[in-house]
């Protein structure tokens, strides 16, 4: 899966690179981690979704007071960027071990839904669709 390059890694925005960990090498690494320190205990779903919230409240924290300008450059700032990065990697680090928790794929889970959205909110123009854009719900 690949990712894309911002100010804060010294490339270019939005190429795209490839990238050798997959989630599921992911999913293995956090896991090895927890276990080394004898972590699992504390790895219920119940604490690592509470986990994942606090972590997506810091990353909010970041841009509260930010206008919508100064949101859109955050990763101008190499100091802001590096705790921007690192706080997306709270959020998906909670996330993958949550989803191995509750043996959840999150990649299928995430097409799925995307399968659903583009059935509840057709583009606008297409057969059967809204004339202007619906914002999603969730």
């Amino acid at each position: 899966m690949g990712r894309r390059d911002r100010g804060c890694h010294g490339g270019t925005p939005g190429r795209v690179t490839e990238h050798p960990l997959d989630l599921a090498r992911l999913q293995r690494k956090l896991a090895e981690f927890a276990a080394a320190r004898n972590w699992q205990p504390y790895h219920t779903p119940k604490n690592l979704v509470a986990a994942l919230s606090v972590e997506a409240s810091e990353l909010v924290e970041i841009f509260q007071w930010l206008t919508p300008e100064e949101s859109a450059r955050v990763m101008d700032d190499p100091g802001t960027a590096h705790r921007v990065a690192d706080e997306v990697a709270d959020v998906l680090a909670y996330l993958l071990q949550f989803c191995e928790a509750l043996g959840i794929d999150p990649l299928a889970a995430l097409a799925a839904k995307i399968d659903r959205n583009e059935q509840r909110f057709p583009a606008p123009g297409a057969q059967g669709g809204p004339e202007r854009p619906q914002l999603p719900e969730g």
